[in-house]
């Protein structure tokens, strides 16, 4: 029995329009590619990098310390940032002569740019937040500042987990 060219249409239409909203729920709540804008990050991550991202982890767990997230920007509303997190709720976080403590360590930073970290800090990281710094630490608008301060959970997006372009620099993000 032969099929009419309407119901063969018809038929691929609803496999195609099946497609996209499958497309469209991973985009949305799984997985998306996020562009990064900026020197922020470098020199681990570079202007117009292009990144994986898992947004569902962090309704899974909670961020790790070291984790590169994608966080809704507080101060411009639409915009996202791309950071790294330093210190989680609870932590206590200070910036003395250059250097990052966490709860009275000084942390290893060997992804930053440079080895001076501006900023005069000395505080607690408040339940249900994180403390973000950018690993290019002079060109970065971050948690040391009073408009970003500490990021809710609830505004982090997604983990960065690799670099998809460009194809010199894909792989796992560290």
């Amino acid at each position: 029995m032969k099929k009419s060219i309407s119901s063969v249409l018809w038929e691929a239409l609803k496999t195609f329009l099946l497609a996209v909203i499958i497309a469209l729920i991973i985009r949305t709540y799984f997985f998306q590619i996020t562009e990064v804008y900026g020197q922020s990050m470098y020199p681990t991550l570079h202007n117009r990098d292009r990144l994986f991202t898992n947004r569902i982890v962090y309704t899974l767990s909670e961020p790790a310390r070291g984790d590169i997230v994608i966080l809704d920007a507080p101060d411009r509303a639409g915009s996202y940032y791309v950071k790294r997190t330093i210190a989680l709720a609870g932590d206590h976080i200070s910036i003395k002569d250059g250097v990052v403590y966490r709860n009275g360590e000084a942390l290893e930073e060997q992804y930053i740019n440079g080895n001076y970290t501006e900023g005069d800090i000395d505080t607690l990281v408040p339940p249900d937040t994180v403390f973000v710094m950018g690993d290019n630490r002079g060109n970065s608008h971050d948690s040391r500042s009073p408009d970003v301060s500490f990021i809710p959970v609830e505004d982090i997006k997604g983990k960065a987990i690799f670099r998809i372009w460009p194809l010199d620099g894909f792989g796992k993000i560290e």
